[in-house]
């Protein structure tokens, strides 16, 4: 089955209330910032058992922002590929997702209507470690998936932005994720699945100290025809800054979509990491 994008045509029409003058109205503001993050232990005449071991994570975060009179537009895109390896053991991945974010937002109100588009997927090719020979499990875009919404959305002072609407979600799959997208009832093999129903959107910025933040990502989705069920993507990252370019992160995932499992999927990552913003 071919892949396809679900292109939803909105028009905004808002009323402009009286503001200050503003420098970044009418100019694209990017960002692209680097991030290494690692964690490393090494023995040598050590009579006290342990192994080798080293991990990495690797990322890129790239952000443009717009802002006229009218509406904002936003595009944030972050990519993370992370390994580790236990002495003379196989390199295990540990990190391996792609996430990139349009939001287009009127400006005028105390509820902005707003569209967006969301892309989700692995980068590289992901194994299940607990089989012997290892299985692969997942592909890039196998699972994919995009979805648009549609609706209202409020900020406060930067700190915290919610958006709610109604959504489509459309799950693509190739060979190794079938069993997210295929209806058990059809005699064939679905590729692509597509859902409409419900989706809000939170995020947080919150300084916790000078050098501490805080950064919270909340995505609720259930389609109409399951309102019991609700897909929970929940992210949160703690970055102590040591100085310009040193950092040290808590991270903390938790996810739960019943078409993957019926158990609640969660990652704890502690680590030192390094980070350069190119501009």
């Amino acid at each position: 089955m071919k892949k396809f994008v679900l292109i939803i045509p909105f028009f905004f029409f808002v009323i402009l209330k009286g503001n200050d003058v503003d420098s970044t109205l009418n100019k694209w503001e990017p960002s692209l910032v680097f991030s290494l993050n690692l964690s490393q232990v090494a023995f040598y005449n050590w009579n006290k058992g342990g192994k080798n071991s080293y991990a990495y994570e690797l990322g890129v975060n790239w952000k443009m922002h717009y802002n006229s009179t009218r509406w904002v537009f936003e595009n944030k895109f972050w990519a993370i590929i992370g390994h580790s390896r236990l002495e003379n053991d196989e390199i295990n991945i540990t990190s391996n997702y792609l996430h990139n974010e349009t939001v287009l937002l009127g400006t005028g109100f105390l509820f902005h209507p707003y569209m967006s588009n969301l892309i989700r997927t692995a980068l590289i090719d992901g194994y299940d470690y607990k089989k012997s020979p290892n299985e692969q499990i997942v592909a890039f875009f196998d699972p994919g998936y995009i979805s648009q919404s549609i609706g209202l959305a409020y900020e406060n002072e930067s700190v915290i932005k919610v958006r709610l609407g109604f959504a489509f979600e459309e799950s693509f799959a190739d060979k190794f994720a079938t069993k997210y997208t295929d209806v058990p009832t059809s005699a064939e093999v679905e590729k692509f699945k597509l859902e409409t129903g419900i989706e809000s959107m939170t995020d947080i910025n919150y300084d916790v100290a000078q050098n501490i933040k805080y950064k919270g990502k909340l995505r609720l989705f259930s389609g109409f025809e399951r309102l019991k069920i609700w897909d929970v993507a929940f992210n949160n990252y703690l970055i102590a800054k040591v100085n310009d370019w040193l950092n040290v992160n808590f991270s903390y995932v938790l996810i739960y979509k019943a078409s993957e499992s019926l158990k609640t999927q969660m990652k704890e990552g502690l680590q030192i990491g390094v980070s350069y913003s190119v501009f």
